[in-house]
Formats: C-alpha cells, structure tokens, sequence
C-alpha cells in the first residue's frame, strides 16, 4: 500500500463535515468537539450521544444540518460551475472579491480628484 492510500484512508471525510443548529446558527466542528458537553475532538456528529444538545440553545441533534468541511464554497453543488467560476469561492474569498472591488473602486473615485 502507498503512503497516498494510508493518508487517504486515515482521513474520514465524516470528520472533516461541520454541522448547524437550526434554532442558533451554532456551528459543530468535530475537529474541535464540544468542551462543554465533554466532546472530545475528532468525534463525528453521527457518533454524538443520543442525550447531546446544542450548547447555545439546548436544540437536540435532528436541529442540525451538514454544512461540509470548513472552507467549502457554499451553495448547492450543482451551481458550483456556473457564475464565470465565482461560485466555487469560499465565503471568504467572495468577501475579499467583493470588499476588494469597493476599495479599489473608492481609490479610483478618489483619484479623479487629482486631475485638476
């Protein structure tokens, strides 16, 4: 076996894919657990005790919905190919796109100023 396929299956893309509370917007990541509900990091949500609840608003586990990894383009996979490739950005990369423009925008704005 090749070091490539030990990697691959030492990762469990469960993992990896975070969950939202619909009550809270509360983000479970299993790469950090639960400190609270004594949740050790790496725990899957699908292996979380039947008796957990969300620690902001105290939702059970069928409130939540997979968002994917951290990182992840958001939106449905099925759009990600249309929208001239914006729409396989992260959030925040659409952030950086779009505050970047309005910056760039104001200084240009700005500089007309200086062709008096």
């Amino acid at each position: 076996m090749s070091s490539a396929e030990s990697s691959a299956e030492a990762i469990d893309p469960r993992t990896l894919d975070r969950h939202e509370c619909g009550a809270c917007g509360y983000i479970y990541e299993p790469v950090k657990g639960d400190s609270l509900g004594k949740i050790a990091a790496g725990t899957p949500f699908e292996e979380l005790p039947t008796d957990w609840r969300c620690p902001v608003c105290g939702a059970r586990t069928a409130r939540f919905t997979n968002i994917g990894p951290a990182g992840s383009p958001s939106g449905f996979k099925e759009n990600l190919g249309y929208g001239l490739g914006v729409n396989a950005l992260t959030p925040g990369q659409k952030n950086l796109l779009i505050f970047g423009g309005l910056a760039i925008a104001v200084l240009f704005f700005l500089s007309l100023y200086g062709l008096q």
